[in-house]
């Protein structure tokens, strides 16, 4: 049924937003027309019409959607060297001595973590296992790339004797290795979105690191109709968004649908924990001197946001730290914008309460909490503010989306539930157990709308569905990660299973 447009949903248990308004817990069947949904009612009390999707006593969801991601560069992992797993700079650089090259001639690894290993990367180190041929391995963070000489050399950038280049240049970096011939990076993002589907996703937010409207017109223009999308602009860009006139909201041009459209104005204003350059109050352990970066000082921050309102985009401000969270908050409050606070990471509690109260959205990716629970006990220890505050941010009435910033995370959105609901995985004591929300927040958050104007289940709702063969209200930590996928639609259109 992959492309057929369904007109009957029959035999499922509603378990997401808008079950609470029907009149019966048992099987209901669902009238869809027009991409809407148009009729609920009780199993066997409507009338058939159109093609018909059998749920045979699935569990019904609305569409679920990651908030964050990196589109190509997450299409683009599935090539890479997975280095999730290694423990030291020693054993990354072994490995990527052994890794083939790719058609360009270069190495390239991504994934892993060095906040804890117990040598630290060099350049020295990389060239003498890899030589002559251009190596990169980049963070599983994305704020810096570790490279040997022949790489420097082949970017043309000045080698550093950590070998390691941070922020800016190393998102520079990063959209160069990205770059390549546009029919085989529309290939890869189609797989990609195709996967998503099998998961669950209607939607996704897209901000990779580059002028994202021209890949998404052409990608429409070749068919593109997996998912829905929102696509970021980035500030080196905002003059020419501004020009162009693109509106958050708007379909991409050319399109003859609505399902691609412009996002936010994306500004990153400060750095990563893993990188130890997320901004914070207090400095880092045996580094006075380091609080981290303010990548956008605030009064930037405010002129950028300025602008971007006043042309009728919406923002999304990447904060991690407490310090980049306080400014993003007060640039928010200075300006009158619209738009999310990207990760949230670290956040003084006094600060908590200003996401409800600025109307700002906490785009936040649950999974990053586990990822990092033990850098955060190691290089957060002294800092006063709350890591990853879930609970606190959702008791505060801010609204929670969740998502993964993958390739940071993988793109499934079951386990961004599973970490929020149960803050563990692998069999580990939870970590901040305080922290966590509880499974129909996690759902809610994971809807087009965010936690409190969630995408429901009801008459006149878009018809962006997800069928699943367990009850995730019930379901345990691992049954959440496994969650099977009967099928998933967009606007009544089959794009997953059935």
């Amino acid at each position: 049924m992959i492309g057929e447009q369904v007109g009957f949903v029959r035999a499922v248990r509603v378990a997401g937003p808008g079950r609470e308004f029907l009149p019966t817990p048992e099987p209901v069947d669902l009238v869809l027309a027009g991409g809407l949904i148009v009729d609920i009612a009780p199993t066997g009390n409507l009338r058939p019409t159109g093609a018909v999707l059998d749920g045979e006593g699935g569990w019904l969801l609305p569409g679920l959607w990651d908030h964050h991601v990196h589109a190509l560069q997450w299409a683009l992992v599935a090539d890479r060297v997975p280095l999730g797993e290694v423990s030291t700079a020693r054993e990354a650089a072994a490995i990527m001595a052994l890794a083939p090259t790719d058609d360009e001639g270069r190495r390239i690894g991504a994934g892993f973590r060095d906040g804890l290993w117990p040598d630290a990367p060099s350049l020295d180190l990389l060239d003498g296992v890899t030589g002559e041929v251009p190596t990169y391995l980049i963070n599983a963070d994305v704020h810096s790339v570790w490279m040997n000489s022949a790489a420097f050399r082949r970017e043309g950038f000045e080698p550093a004797a950590s070998g390691v280049v941070v922020e800016e240049d190393a998102f520079e970096i990063s959209r160069r290795v990205n770059a390549g011939a546009p029919d085989a990076a529309d290939r890869a993002v189609e797989r990609m979105a195709r996967a998503a589907a099998a998961r669950g996703i209607v939607g996704l937010v897209d901000l990779d690191m580059t002028w994202n409207d021209e890949p998404w017109q052409r990608r429409v223009a070749r068919g593109f109709d997996t998912v829905r999308v929102s696509y970021g602009t980035y500030p080196q860009d905002l003059d020419r968004a501004i020009a162009e006139g693109l509106r958050t909201g708007d379909p991409v041009r050319g399109a003859t649908n609505d399902l691609v459209r412009v996002g936010p104005l994306k500004a990153i204003t400060d750095g990563s924990l893993g990188t130890r350059t997320a901004a914070c109050a207090h400095h880092y352990p045996g580094e006075v001197g380091n609080h981290g970066l303010l990548t956008v000082p605030p009064e930037q921050l405010v002129e950028l946001m300025t602008r971007a309102t006043a042309a009728g985009l919406e923002c999304a401000i990447h904060a991690i730290g407490d310090l980049a969270n306080a400014h993003a908050l007060d640039a928010y409050a200075r300006t009158g914008a619209v738009g999310t606070i990207e990760h949230a990471q670290l956040v003084a509690h006094a600060d908590i309460p200003r996401f409800a109260r600025l109307g700002v959205a906490a785009s936040v990716q649950p999974e990053h909490a586990l990822d990092d629970r033990d850098m955060t006990d190691a290089i957060w220890a002294e800092q006063s503010a709350q890591p990853y505050p879930l609970r606190a941010l959702a008791d505060s009435g801010a609204n929670l989306r969740f998502g993964s910033d993958a390739p940071v995370a993988p793109l499934d959105p079951w386990a961004a539930m599973a970490s929020a609901v149960f803050r563990t995985r692998d069999g580990r004591e939870a970590w901040q157990p305080h922290q966590r929300v509880d499974i129909d927040t996690a759902i809610a958050a994971s809807t087009a709308g965010g936690s409190t104007a969630p995408a429901e289940i009801s008459p006149g709702a878009l018809a962006d569905l997800v069928i699943v063969g367990a009850d995730p209200r019930t379901a345990d930590e691992r049954g959440l990660r496994a969650m099977p996928v009967r099928a998933t639609l967009v606007a009544g259109r089959v794009t997953h299973g059935a």
